[in-house]
C-alpha cells in the first residue's frame, strides 16, 4: 500500500507551477497503477490553452470557480465544487479560473510528474 501526503510532495519535482496553475502530483507513472492523480489549483484571473492529445483526463472540483470552453463548439461548462469533467475525446478546451479552484485530476496514461503544456497545451507522451 502507497500512502502520500501532500506536504511530502511540496518542493519536489512533482510539485510543478505551471504559471496559471500550481500541481502536486500524488501518484505518476513509476507507482505502477496504469492511471496518475494530481491535487491542481487553477489560478483565478487565468485562461490556459489545454489540449491533451496524448491523455484522457478526470477532473473533479473540489473547491472554487472555474469555466471549461471547449474549443470544438465554444460551449462554456461551468465548474464548481462536486462538479466532474471528463476530457473523453482528447477534448481541446481553455480553462478559466474564475475563483481559486482546486481540483482533483486522473490522467491515463499516468504522468511521470514534471510535465508542462508544450505551445499547443500538450502534454509529451512520455517523459520516462
Amino acid at each position: 500500500m502507497k500512502v502520500v501526503k501532500l506536504e511530502e510532495v511540496r518542493g519536489t519535482e512533482h510539485h510543478v507551477d505551471g504559471g496559471n496553475w500550481e500541481s502536486y502530483r500524488l501518484l505518476t507513472k513509476k507507482d505502477g497503477m496504469g492511471f496518475s492523480v494530481n491535487e491542481t489549483m487553477i489560478r483565478a484571473g487565468t485562461e490556459t490553452h489545454i489540449h491533451y492529445k496524448n491523455h484522457l483526463e478526470a477532473v473533479y472540483c473540489i473547491e472554487g470557480h472555474a469555466e471549461v470552453v471547449t474549443l470544438s463548439d465554444n460551449k462554456v461548462h461551468t465548474i464548481k465544487a462536486n462538479t466532474l469533467y471528463a476530457l473523453d475525446k482528447h477534448d481541446e478546451h481553455l480553462l478559466r479560473g474564475i475563483e481559486d479552484a482546486r481540483m482533483i485530476c486522473v490522467f491515463n496514461p499516468p504522468l511521470s510528474g514534471r510535465e508542462i503544456h508544450d505551445e499547443n497545451g500538450v502534454y509529451p507522451a512520455d517523459l520516462d
